[in-house]
């Protein structure tokens, strides 16, 4: 080493931009307006998806909560709310592709809902976004699920991988897996946003090729300020090889 190159300064390393247009269709997030813990203002949202764009999604479906305990969310409030977010968004001549379904928590009231023949919100034709609490396994997940396949749904289990309860019960992942039930893991998960045991449950899911859905489950800007970290992880190109249905929607 000569003298001078003591003092070279290594170039920084240029971040990778993320670049989601293979995807096309994020199809979990918050982005109506004051309905749920997602966006707080129409402005907000037309913020948020204004970046969504910039990433490459060429269409979204936002999934406000419904849960019985704390958001009661209705079809007929999530579709005023989208109404009032694409007329937000034509205003702004901010250009998307926008629809909504719904993040359905599931407990008794769901299962009522499913067996009394209730029609759902959809992700697309009989696909429905379904979540449960992240530490206690629900008594009658695999009921639910039995009686919503029996009524013409197919569930979509929401970011799986954050179940602490799913993580440590090997004998219901196997389950799940045998009734080839669709999981959607969060882009996030892969960036340790939750926690390093979600990233690693997660990595192992995509490495099973057991993934079908990925989503942003955007919130707010913090979700989107660490997704921007995205490429940085091993996993970036390899969700890139899954046979996913985001764009088939």
């Amino acid at each position: 080493m000569g003298l001078l190159d003591i003092f070279k300064k290594k170039k920084p390393e240029i971040p990778e931009e993320l670049d989601l247009s293979w995807l096309q269709v994020d199809m979990h997030s918050h982005l109506i307006p004051g309905v749920d813990d997602g966006s707080k203002s129409m402005g907000e949202s037309i913020q948020l998806i204004t970046r969504l764009k910039d990433y490459g999604f060429t269409k979204l479906i936002t999934t406000p909560h419904i849960m019985s305990e704390f958001y009661k969310n209705t079809p007929e409030i999530i579709n005023l709310g989208l109404e009032d977010l694409k007329l937000g968004l034509k205003i702004q001549d901010v250009e998307m592709e926008i629809e909504a379904a719904a993040e359905y928590y599931l407990d008794e009231i769901f299962l009522e809902k499913v067996q009394k023949g209730e029609k759902l919100l959809t992700i697309h034709e009989n696909l429905v976004l379904v979540e449960t609490g992240f530490i206690n396994k629900p008594q009658m997940l695999l009921e639910i699920f039995f009686a919503m396949e029996m009524n013409g749904y197919k569930p979509i289990f929401a970011h799986p991988e954050r179940y602490q309860y799913l993580i440590q019960d090997k004998k219901l992942l196997s389950d799940l897996f045998d009734r080839e039930i669709y999981f959607q893991i969060n882009l996030l998960s892969l960036t340790g946003f939750y926690s390093k045991p979600v990233k690693v449950f997660a990595e192992m899911l995509v490495d099973e090729k057991r993934v079908k859905f990925l989503g942003t489950d955007c919130h707010n800007h913090r979700y989107l300020d660490m997704l921007e970290t995205l490429p940085a992880s091993k996993y970036y190109d390899k969700i890139r090889q899954l046979d996913l249905i985001n764009n088939k929607l």
